[in-house]
């Protein structure tokens, strides 16, 4: 027997509802009309952390109608979806239904649809709410506090509708991972919602304390809230914020850190680092009028996730597309490089450096767009699992990655090994050997050169790392997951051959250390040299820089436990 779901938690709603519609579109209306010209505000905030799927009747017939719209004929959405496999053939609109666990859940493009559906259903209730604060007579920006790599929503959908990207930060410090580990992945977030807009973004969250939802919930170090405020910054946002300022009383969240709490004084550690953060804030004012640019991009698509995720093999439940993902992006923390997440829809125009990793499916024409980077000269960067399917998770007949990427790269792949958590492979390359795990390629070489070869297993001898020659530029094919280390040598020969720039030129930063610009129109460039370990460092720097805060010049740069110091510079880009 099914029961319907009593009233409970965060989330009561349905965003098809016209009840809903109706009475958010009256809230709205009237704070528009009520606080739309006072002059303490400076932006609108819709909603609260878009999220979840409603699968009422409504939200059913609803996706039904943009199925329709998508396909036009019950034909083609049967052919898209491949659906005569195992009989599952549709032969009237009203058969269709959400995937779930007691329905259908391995038509892959169905369940491919229906995610992109609820970011559909989603974007269009955010549009809906921007419209009335509209229609209360006020044209303040509009934005919505997005949640970093949240699964369940295609985010780079919203940047039309929002004015300006902002996002909730709750890094784990002092958690299961390494401070360096949880840096890394904060500082990917950063700049994956940074490339919302490719403008600066607002930090709309962010404790200065601790959280209370983890199973186990660490106090900051000293230092690291400071730290932790300034690296948002670093990486283009326009500002720190807080939940929550004051600490509730009750319920669910009374125990979340707060900037004033129960005790109320102000005579506490947290409120005098907050205070801190504050004054340096003010003195970093010139920042506003800055953003991060890039001369490399790593392709992070949320619908290739989806997809990749739904498919049945070859490690079912165990892709890891997202460390892939970071894997790659590490290696530019490390090297101090400004780096992009970008989808498949974005401009590849102004890079010099394209990555790829596990861009298994096709859309909106990023094979042809990958195509004309490279013929024209830039440098890409693809990997294993890649161009497999079309944008409907249909496998391309003929030689993959498809749609042309073959003669791009020089070979076509021809099976893939899923290893074990315990197995794994090897390569040498530069005269240093590294391991390799999960997914090893298997690939028939054709205009592309051997850079290494795999060291074990019945394939000892193929190739797992490659570079083709392809117009005015080069594509490598990596067949293979590497370890970190890997990476690291890898982009730091690669960005040196093609003239992708470290903040700090050739400073060699010790681990831990990263370093990151952002960049005036007119210009000025401003370097964020952050510590993320509890010991001091001295870093030799390169030539002489300012530094931001108390105008002095720096030969060297000695940074505390935690610290973060803004350095200037005239850009040479």
């Amino acid at each position: 027997t099914l029961h319907r779901n009593r009233m409970g938690g965060r989330h009561n709603h349905c965003y098809t509802s016209p009840v809903y519609r109706e009475k958010v579109w009256e809230i709205d209306k009237r704070l528009a009309e009520t606080f739309g010209n006072h002059p303490g505000v400076l932006l609108w905030h819709i909603s609260n952390e878009y999220g979840g799927a409603c699968y009422c009747p409504l939200c059913q017939a609803e996706f039904r109608k943009w199925l329709q719209r998508k396909y036009g004929t019950l034909d083609a959405l049967n052919q898209a979806w491949w659906t005569s496999f195992w009989s599952h053939t549709y032969t009237d609109w009203e058969q269709i239904e959400a995937p779930g666990p007691r329905g259908e859940e391995l038509l892959h493009g169905l369940v491919l649809d229906w995610y992109r559906f609820v970011t559909s259903r989603t974007v269009d209730f955010c549009t809906w709410e921007k419209k009335a604060i509209r229609a209360g007579g006020s044209n303040l920006p509009v934005t919505t506090n997005l949640m970093g790599f949240y699964y369940d929503l295609d985010y780079s959908k919203f940047k039309d509708v929002l004015d300006i990207a902002s996002w909730d930060n709750y890094p784990n410090w002092r958690g299961e991972s390494s401070d360096v580990e949880t840096a890394i992945h904060t500082a990917m977030t950063h700049d994956l919602m940074r490339c919302i807009k490719h403008k600066p973004f607002l930090m709309m969250e962010s404790t200065p304390s601790q959280v209370n939802w983890r199973s186990i919930n660490r106090l900051k170090a000293p230092g690291m809230h400071e730290l932790a405020s300034l690296q948002a910054v670093a990486h283009g946002s326009n500002s720190v914020q807080y939940f929550q300022w004051r600490q509730s009383r009750g319920a669910s969240e009374k125990f979340h850190g707060a900037v004033v709490d129960h005790y109320g004084g102000n005579d506490t550690r947290v409120f005098q680092e907050v205070t801190h953060v504050g004054k340096r804030l003010e003195s970093l004012s010139a920042l506003c009028l800055s953003n991060v640019r890039s001369q490399a991009a790593i392709l992070f698509d949320r619908e290739n996730e989806w997809a990749l995720d739904a498919a049945c093999g070859p490690r079912n439940g165990a892709m890891h597309y997202e460390e892939t993902i970071q894997s790659h992006y590490q290696a530019f923390w490390r090297l101090g490089i400004n780096v992009d997440l970008i989808n498949e829809t974005d401009d590849l125009t102004g890079y010099k450096l394209v990555i790829a990793p596990m861009l298994y499916l096709h859309r909106d024409g990023i094979a042809d767009k990958l195509r004309r980077f490279v013929s024209s000269g830039g440098t890409l960067v693809g990997t294993y699992w890649s161009g497999l399917v079309d944008e409907n998770d249909l496998c391309f007949e003929g030689p993959t990655p498809g749609e042309g990427l073959t003669k791009v790269y020089g070979l076509r792949s021809e099976e893939i090994d899923g290893l074990r958590d315990e197995d794994s492979n090897h390569m040498f390359w530069n005269g240093k050997l590294y391991e390799l795990r999960e997914l090893c390629e298997l690939v028939h070489i054709g205009s592309a050169k051997t850079l290494a070869v795999y060291s074990n297993d019945f394939y000892a001898g193929k190739a797992a790392l490659t570079v083709n020659h392809f117009g005015e530029g080069r594509a490598y094919f990596l067949a293979a997951r590497a370890e970190d280390t890997f990476y690291c040598d890898f982009y730091r020969q690669l960005t040196q051959q093609i003239g992708v720039c470290p903040s700090l030129g050739h400073t060699v930063l010790p681990e831990g250390i990263t370093a990151g610009s952002r960049f005036t129109d007119d210009g000025k460039e401003f370097i964020a040299v952050q510590n993320f370990t509890p010991r001091m460092v001295c870093i030799p720097l390169e030539k002489p820089l300012t530094n931001l805060e108390d105008c002095q010049t720096e030969t060297s740069l000695t940074l505390p436990p935690y610290g973060v110091r803004f350095l200037t510079q005239e850009s040479s880009t």
